[in-house]
């Protein structure tokens, strides 16, 4: 049975490259990425998890944690770590879990046999704090990911999370949001103060309210 979204992230114990974490533990109270790989010392990933690392900032202003997977040993990762801080400058911290058994990849349905027998396809899963899956992206493996937009899309997820907003086409943070339509026109000024644009009945727009 696939994942989807609303669902509960299924918790699991797991080696990494930092050692044994339970999952749950790990996130506390952070909402969390976790993303797979193919395979390790694949060059596609080796440039991911730089970029990743590299974006450390980013992720701890948004309260995220960050755990990648590869069916490779907790050793091997230790090796493809050097590679990673050497070819992309930088210091990898996040753990790498080692799915030897591939129990996790069949748990988030990270194996789509079409695309290959033993390799997980490019998956990820930002997980908020209740542990819900709040989004699901699955690029093939020879595709790396766009991480501003998988930043953008957290930004968006915590927004909504927060106000009884939904974000537009190509919306970035600091850019006007649409107020829900559950949210009745007369009931704006009192919801968003800083005023609002009545474009269709059901297209209300108003700047994004935690500016």
């Amino acid at each position: 049975m696939s994942l989807r979204l609303g669902d509960t992230a299924p918790n699991f114990k797991a080696i990494t490259s930092i050692g044994e974490i339970d999952f749950y533990d790990y996130l506390g109270d952070s909402w969390g990425v976790l993303f797979s790989h193919p395979a390790d010392y694949t060059p596609v990933c080796t440039t991911e998890l730089g970029r990743t690392a590299s974006l450390k900032p980013e992720f701890d202003k948004r309260n995220v944690k960050v755990l990648a997977l590869s069916v490779d040993s907790a050793e091997s990762h230790q090796g493809w770590i050097s590679d990673i801080n050497e070819t992309q400058q930088t210091n990898v911290e996040f753990p790498i879990i080692a799915d030897e058994d591939k129990k996790i990849a069949d748990a988030y349905d990270m194996i789509h046999p079409n695309a290959s027998e033993t390799m997980t396809v490019r998956s990820l899963f930002v997980i908020s704090p209740d542990k819900k899956i709040k989004l699901i992206m699955t690029y093939p493996a020879s595709t790396g990911r766009n991480f501003v937009e998988i930043l953008r899309v957290i930004d968006s997820l915590q927004l909504t999370a927060q106000y009884s907003v939904a974000t537009p086409a190509d919306w970035k943070d600091g850019e006007d949001v649409i107020v829900m339509n559950s949210i009745k026109t007369e009931d704006i000024p009192e919801r968003f103060p800083k005023g609002h644009t009545v474009i269709k009945p059901y297209l209300r727009t108003t700047p994004q309210p935690n500016k």
